[in-house]
């Protein structure tokens, strides 16, 4: 079901979003909104729908893990072994819980783009890709060593962008013996395996 969503809307929300973060994650939430609108310019996604994904993708972010764990089995909101053995991917599922519930959001690629901003699925939506670009290249982002690759690509050539991510990240894991969940690896062979010829 697409989401009605308004310029007085998105208002209400950016204030609803703030009581529940601090200083520093509002801003790089505002920077993900702002981002993900500029990247929707040029694709099927309208600004306002991407803007708004961008505004809630981290809207569990403000419970610790353990607080996560607890809410995601109070609310029914099933955890894999795996996820319980990565904590840090927890939000976004608690997340796409909250904006379907809290927030009554209707719209299930919204949803999505929450549940997957931080791991990644194979073929994902366009605004599911534009979720997970824009949190990774927002302009307060400064740790990633390809970061000027990732922004360039995310306007010219999304899915390679997305490819790019998903190599660093998974590169970055190994790197640290962590446990990767089988989504970050199953869309990392997905967009690798889908990658153009010349690449």
């Amino acid at each position: 079901m697409e989401q009605d969503i308004s310029i007085e809307y998105i208002a209400k929300l950016r204030a609803a979003v703030k009581k529940k973060q601090n200083e520093k994650r509002f801003e790089h939430t505002l920077g993900v909104a702002y981002t993900a609108a500029c990247m929707a310019f040029g694709t099927e996604v309208p600004p306002l729908k991407a803007e708004l994904a961008g505004l809630l993708h981290d809207c569990a972010k403000c419970y610790t893990d353990k607080e996560l764990i607890e809410l995601c089995r109070k609310n029914g909101v099933e955890l894999s072994d795996e996820e319980l053995a990565s904590p840090q991917v927890i939000h976004a599922k608690y997340g796409a819980y909250l904006v379907r519930h809290e927030f009554e959001i209707k719209d299930e690629d919204i949803i999505n783009a929450v549940c997957y901003h931080t791991t990644g699925r194979p073929d994902m939506s366009t605004l599911e890709k534009i979720i997970f670009t824009a949190d990774y290249i927002e302009p307060l982002r400064d740790k990633a060593s390809d970061l000027d690759i990732a922004r360039r690509l995310a306007f010219t050539d999304l899915d390679e962008c997305v490819y790019e991510i998903l190599s660093a990240t998974v590169t970055y894991l190994r790197s640290k013996n962590a446990s990767i969940v089988s989504d970050t690896l199953n869309a990392y062979e997905w967009y690798k395996s889908h990658r153009k010829d010349d690449q």
